[in-house]
């Protein structure tokens, strides 16, 4: 009975897991990194660049982060040139954290549907856009993951009727490494002493061991940065930006965050709560109607069990305080991002399943209906919000960088290297280091050897388009780039009849070039027949004027003038042809390779 048991539990859980799988993945759908800018192509330049102690260890830099950058450095070495590997991997990541959510709330609440709700809840979250969008979303993730790991250990470790002997070093481990993946988690340092205080701790060694982890993470930071302040967001430091108005106003921000309210500007959220449509804002208030009831009913049911408060209350304020600390630890710099407040909000689900866990005797189907039913209506608020992702700071400059990808390495491949990349126009700004570096995360050489990146403000500043050039102009209304070589390229030389790719020309043959800015076009003729003295060739110039060109040597230059920026039709009419040709590909014999170009 007892293997019986075991199987189906197994099954269950195996099905859970697959299930939140699938739904990260189609709830992330068309999510996609194809090519890499900004910070992630910086950590991707420094990863080839540095050696593995400089780029794990960055001496002298101003955050040290060593945990996350060995995670980096073990993804960034697996994954090598594959850049759509990134989506992928973030969201498998993202499915294990939800289901360690889910298992969390399964043995909070004591029911697997409600562990599940947590888990999907979490996956649905529009807060996880960074950690599945940017290559730098897997340091927010572990972070999260630690986190709650941290707080799972520190409840079972009040909760658990059996001294569990691992609990205590397991949390204090994972805070050490917390704090060298994102040092806003040394915040969490309270919730350990409170653990302790709570549990009425009396051996030194728990208290001694957090207080030892916290000082050598303020050693090592001093040792390697020169600093135990904390850096803030966009190249700030918390000591110098740090205003106790502003912080309240951030903390309390982040708590509406939590009941569904976008309290912070479009580039930062996605939408405002002031310029969302009614009906987000009505489904919200009922969701939040439904968190109220939720809360009255597990307060009353507080007071009337009165017994199981000495029990209860600790777990409580643990959970409220690791709530808070994470809010003030998001609330101290120069702004408000969700993606910090995603701990917060995880946290605040999984409060709501050991509310549910606790209220058992007041109909607790009814109960955990409720929170069910929270679920149900935040579903299109999220959905609603996620579509909203294209307002968020970065995502333009994403989108653009895909669509780069695509119209470049996504077409051509390996093609791609050494070919002159001209872009029309550069209202997008792209860096002299992003010029530089983007299509080396192609190369499993990491060189891209002769790529070359140049903006110009018209096709009138280039001439002919040769093999070797790719022409691509912006699209600031989709926010991409499109590949108008072809079209560049017929514009410039039109063949008419006569004229091949390899530059052979029929005895007969015209063909439409447009003039550059100095107004002349070149030939340089090639005849690898013999020279007799007779051969000339005589270019008709718009079907009027005529200029003879005599063959006399093997190799001969040319050059006519004609109006700027214009189309010129030429005929070429020669008076021999090439006898050892191999073939005859139009109605006259090969003649003669001409390499053409328009300055």
């Amino acid at each position: 009975m007892k293997d019986k048991k075991w199987i189906t539990e197994w099954k269950e859980e195996i099905i859970a897991a697959v299930l939140l799988l699938g739904f990260a993945f189609f709830i992330n759908r068309g999510i996609a990194i194809k090519g890499l800018y900004m910070d992630d192509l910086y950590l991707w330049s420094c990863y080839g660049e540095q050696s593995f102690r400089e780029f794990v260890f960055p001496l002298g830099s101003t955050r040290f982060r060593f945990v996350y950058y060995l995670a980096a450095w073990l993804e960034l070495m697996v994954f090598g040139n594959h850049i759509g590997w990134f989506v992928p991997f973030n969201i498998l990541l993202n499915s294990c954290i939800a289901y360690t959510v889910y298992r969390f709330g399964k043995r909070l609440s004591g029911k697997r549907f409600i562990g599940f709700l947590c888990g999907i809840l979490y996956l649905l979250s529009r807060m996880s856009y960074y950690q599945i969008s940017q290559v730098y979303g897997l340091m927010e993730s572990i972070a999260l993951w630690a986190a709650i790991g941290i707080f799972y250990c520190l409840y079972r470790y009040l909760s658990d009727e059996e001294e569990r002997r691992w609990l205590v070093p397991a949390a204090t481990a994972m805070y050490f490494s917390v704090c060298f993946i994102h040092e806003r988690y040394m915040v969490l340092l309270p919730l350990f002493y409170a653990a302790f205080l709570m549990k009425k701790e009396r051996s030194l060694k728990p208290w001694l061991s957090i207080t030892g982890a916290f000082l050598a993470v303020q050693a090592i930071r001093f040792l390697t940065i020169g600093s135990i302040s904390p850096a803030g967001t966009g190249g700030t430091d918390v000591a110098d930006t740090f205003h106790l108005s502003e912080t309240i106003r951030y903390a309390l921000s982040q708590v509406l965050y939590l009941f569904g309210i976008n309290a912070g500007p479009d580039h930062l959220n996605g939408l405002s709560w002031g310029r969302s449509p009614y009906w987000v804002h009505v489904l919200v208030v009922f969701a939040d109607f439904l968190l109220l009831i939720m809360i009255v009913i597990f307060l009353v049911t507080i007071i009337r069990e009165r017994k199981q408060m000495k029990k209860r209350l600790p777990v409580i304020c643990l959970f409220l305080l690791f709530i808070a600390l994470c809010i003030g630890s998001s609330s101290v710099t120069i702004r408000v991002e969700t993606r910090w407040i995603y701990v917060s909000m995880t946290a605040a689900w999984l409060f709501a399943a050991y509310m549910c866990g606790v209220v058992k005797r007041v109909r607790p189907l009814i109960y955990c209906g409720l929170f069910l039913l929270y679920g149900i209506l935040m579903l299109p608020v999220e959905s609603f919000y996620r579509g909203k992702y294209e307002n968020l700071y970065y995502w333009s400059s994403q989108l653009r960088y895909n669509s780069l990808g695509e119209e470049t390495f996504g077409k051509y491949k390996e093609e791609i290297f050494g070919k002159k990349i001209y872009i029309i126009g550069n209202s997008y700004e792209m860096s002299d280091f992003t010029a530089r570096t983007f299509f080396k995360t192609f190369d499993k050489k990491r060189l891209a050897e002769g790529t070359e990146v140049t903006f110009i403000e018209s096709i009138h500043d280039i001439g002919l388009v040769t093999p070797n050039m790719l022409i691509l102009r912006e699209d600031p209304a989709h926010n991409a780039f499109q590949d108008v070589t072809e079209f560049v390229r017929d514009l410039k030389f039109e063949p008419v009849y006569g004229c091949y790719e390899d530059g052979w020309l029929d005895e007969s043959a015209k063909v439409r070039i447009m003039a550059g800015k100095e107004g002349k076009i070149g030939f340089k003729f090639y005849y690898p027949g013999v020279i007799t003295g007779l051969e000339q060739i005589t270019v008709t110039i718009n079907g009027t004027e005529k200029q003879v060109i005599p063959i006399t040597s093997n190799t001969v230059t040319a050059e006519i003038d004609t109006t700027a920026f214009q189309v010129t039709e030429l005929t070429f009419e020669s008076n021999f042809y090439y006898e050892n040709a191999s073939e005859q590909r139009g109605e006259k014999h090969l003649s003669v390779v001409a390499s053409i170009t328009a300055n």
